[in-house]
């Protein structure tokens, strides 16, 4: 598996050389940057396309591109507008434009790129597979750091003056510790911290599956699992089997037996539902008192940012504010992704995020019951979907950035003989 094109060496080579940006210092400034690259690229293939060109060879934006474009481009411009009514300086508010170019617009700018160029899926999956096999050489160097306790700080790239947003995504870290976490530690590689990390192991879990060579597909399984596991991520804990269950249940809901199964599930939880509630509650118990110091965190912030929202409701508060003692130091408006849009972005930005994602998921869960690509950018979007309760996705889209091209492959593999007509879902239905 290698690159074929331009496009596919912009991707493979930092994608495999991920160890080495981080290392250097360059992994948010090259993986935030590859996106622009990539619009530059497309915008000159479209100064060259003529009206003789072949049709399989000419660019088309989808709707769902456009939606995507549209809504991050009100993002810029609602934050814009915060910024001027919290009575920011000129400073702040380009500062804001910039981290906007570096956060929101990768939203809109990888799926572009995965629809309109020439990008592979299989290499997507296999340089995933790679580095889940590079992952698993650093593993025990970390590990054995901890062991022989050598600090987990190795030192921090100067390169945060050029971006200004924070020392963390700059910093090379062996591993990562709580105040709460008793003696363990926290796996991080060349994440920010360890619950972004499990992000990236679910999603390279799922992807992993879809890779077609067994030797390299069991390489990627395993070793999310494991990175996984080291995070101590409770969201991943529920992540897992949250998409794994509802990527079967939206791929086969056509299917009589998966609608006799549901309809038997929901008779039986009915009749059994005060000892469901009760082993919820249970769960929840023990959920929130394995990391009680965090959940109590968390739960402050959210109660803060909700209270705080109410005093600019529509165009947000245009930034997170400095935390306290109370909040651990963390930024009101940060680990949840939608309170914090609430809180910086107001309505505006929530439902400018809102609106795409969730017409994202409804089309890709029409197109997934005839294609693979779909279905593993399906279970992308549910896996954000379930961590933006616990994170701030737009932080972590330098990351994540892999899932949101193949979201924009999956919206080109429609196939033609899939329809929204009811006649062709009958016909998808009986066979």
């Amino acid at each position: 598996m290698k690159p074929q094109n331009f496009e596919e060496r912009l991707i493979w080579y930092p994608m495999v050389g991920t160890y080495v940006l981080y290392v250097s210092g360059l992994l948010y400034i090259v993986n935030s940057t590859i996106a622009w690259i990539l619009l530059f690229y497309l915008c000159v293939k479209l100064w060259y396309q003529k009206p003789d060109t072949p049709a399989e060879e000419k660019i088309k934006i989808p709707w769902i591109i456009w939606l995507w474009i549209i809504c991050m481009l009100v993002m810029v411009v609602g934050g814009y507008i915060g910024s001027i009514n919290s009575g920011q300086d000129i400073r702040s508010i380009i500062r804001g434009v910039l981290n906007w170019t570096r956060e929101w617009a990768l939203f809109a700018l990888f799926p572009l790129a995965g629809c309109c160029l020439k990008i592979r899926p299989q290499l997507i999956y296999r340089a995933v597979c790679i580095l889940c096999l590079q992952s698993l050489f650093v593993i025990p160097i970390s590990v054995g750091a901890y062991l022989l306790k050598i600090p987990n700080l190795i030192y921090s790239s100067p390169l945060e003056r050029i971006t200004q947003n924070g020392q963390m995504y700059f910093d090379v870290v062996l591993y990562f510790k709580e105040a709460d976490f008793g003696e363990g530690f926290r796996l991080t590689l060349f994440a920010p911290w360890s619950p972004a990390l499990a992000l990236l192991a679910v999603m390279y879990f799922f992807f992993a599956l879809q890779e077609k060579t067994q030797k390299w597909r069991w390489i990627g399984i395993i070793a999310s699992l494991i990175i996984s596991y080291l995070t101590a991520a409770r969201t991943s804990i529920v992540c897992f089997p949250t998409v794994a269950i509802l990527m079967w249940l939206f791929t086969n809901f056509y299917r009589p037996y998966t609608q006799i199964l549901c309809s038997a599930t929901c008779f039986i939880s009915g009749i059994s539902s005060s000892f469901i509630i009760g082993l919820y509650r249970d769960f929840e118990d023990k959920f929130v008192s394995s990391r009680q110091g965090s959940s109590r965190v968390r739960s402050v912030l959210t109660r803060m940012a909700l209270e705080r929202f109410k005093d600019a409701p529509i165009w947000g508060h245009s930034q997170p504010e400095k935390g306290f003692v109370g909040t651990a130091n963390m930024p009101i408006g940060s680990h949840h992704n939608w309170v914090g849009l609430l809180f910086i972005k107001g309505l505006v930005g929530f439902f400018a995020f809102l609106i795409p994602i969730t017409s994202t998921f409804l089309y890709l869960l029409v197109i997934a019951q005839k294609s693979e690509i779909a279905r593993a950018a399906l279970s992308f979007i549910l896996i954000l979907m379930v961590f933006s309760f616990a994170e701030n996705l737009d932080l972590l889209a330098y990351l994540y950035y892999p899932g949101l091209i193949l979201m924009g492959i999956a919206f080109q593999s429609q196939p033609k003989h899939l329809t929204f007509k009811s006649e062709s879902f009958q016909s998808v239905y009986m066979n």
